[in-house]
């Protein structure tokens, strides 16, 4: 049997997880997969964030189902490949608010989820002094809420593991861009496009027009002068600040950050890196710039509708698409690149309704 050719185009969370599935299903020599991506500006690579969607107040049910899925796949994977603890930690995640009140309202929404999502682990109420415990390097007032089954990602980290792995057997990775054509189309037996916030630009040649729009992204990581003792440490989604990610005992992830209108612009901004060291110094009041040790920069794609999308092309029968992500997409991401992935693996045009509206509706 002659190899199907598939082309990956796009190597963030999406392409990255969908080569990892090709290399390892059954029919992993069934296929030759060549993966295009020149790597300028990929969110995936600046990101860290936090796998904890369970919690979020987001009415659009697609999306929390795959936000919850997407949870449940990534955890897997990380077991599956034997990631460290410098790529994916399950270190439990603390959600603030600024009353009891409030809090017994995230517990009662917890327990309710919790029916659906079992990796969500333990859930407990949590005063504003166990939380100073939990995470000493923070002065903290309000209480939270504790869910053990919240994790971090290290988005760079975790693509560079799956795509060696997959380099392995079955991946052939290019560091180059890919102008479309339908000549160029018909060699393939399936193309996969997540090209993120450029992908208007990669269709554009095939005279589709894609209602997504790049959106920036920092965040910094700083070193503190003096470890403190206790690691590994939850990772926090305060009230009203800046996602806090303990990497280990002298290191902390702030951000990211939600920019409009920059365009694809990846210069370090120092308005937003001290919007970010105000974050941090509201929590750690002794930090100041001499702590901050990395700055990361990313653009992410966003759709009008703030959800993601997938599916296959209008009148392209061979060419699927994935993207718009914005924010979530270390969540979400996986768990469209297992659909994605298993629609190449076995055909059968399955009803994704469920998980994203139809693809017409981010074309014009």
């Amino acid at each position: 049997m002659t190899n199907q050719k598939i082309a990956i185009i796009g190597g963030g969370i999406i392409g990255s997880t969908v080569a990892y599935y090709l290399a390892t299903c059954e029919k992993w020599r069934d296929f030759d997969v060549t993966l295009f991506d020149d790597g300028t500006g990929q969110a995936t690579k600046a990101a860290a964030g936090i796998i904890s969607p369970w919690l979020s107040k987001r009415r659009n049910q697609r999306w929390y189902r795959l936000a919850r899925m997407g949870a449940d796949v990534v955890k897997q994977i990380a077991l599956e490949t034997r990631m460290d603890v410098s790529t994916y930690h399950q270190s439990g995640t603390i959600i603030t608010r600024d009353s009891m009140e409030r809090i017994d309202e995230l517990i009662a929404l917890a327990i309710e989820r919790k029916q659906m999502a079992p990796l969500m682990g333990t859930i407990q109420k949590l005063s504003a002094d166990t939380v100073n415990e939990l995470i000493p390097m923070v002065t903290n007032h309000y209480p939270g809420v504790f869910v053990s089954g919240g994790a971090w990602i290290d988005g760079k980290r975790y693509r560079e593991r799956l795509l060696r792995i997959a380099e392995q057997r079955n991946l052939h990775s290019k560091k180059q861009k890919v102008t479309l054509t339908k000549e160029k189309i018909k060699k393939y037996s399936k193309i996969i496009i997540c090209t993120g916030a450029w992908m208007q630009k990669t269709l554009a040649p095939l005279q589709y027009n894609l209602n997504v729009r790049p959106q920036k992204g920092e965040l910094i990581t700083l070193r503190l002068k003096h470890p403190v003792a206790k690691s590994p440490m939850p990772v926090l989604m305060p009230e009203g600040e800046r996602d806090f990610i303990p990497i280990d005992n002298q290191h902390i992830i702030i951000g990211a950050t939600h920019e409009n209108d920059q365009g694809f612009d990846l210069q370090p901004s120092s308005e937003v890196i001290n919007d970010l060291l105000a974050s941090a110094q509201r929590l750690m009041p002794t930090i100041t710039t001499q702590n901050i040790e990395e700055v990361r920069i990313g653009t992410r794609a966003y759709t009008d509708d703030f959800a993601p999308f997938f599916g296959y092309l209008p009148n392209l029968d061979n060419v699927l698409i994935g993207g718009g992500l914005g924010s979530s997409g270390l969540t979400t991401g996986p768990m469209i690149a297992k659909l994605l992935a298993a629609e190449v693996i076995d055909p059968n045009y399955p009803d994704w309704d469920a998980y994203t509206k139809p693809i017409e509706t981010y074309l014009n």
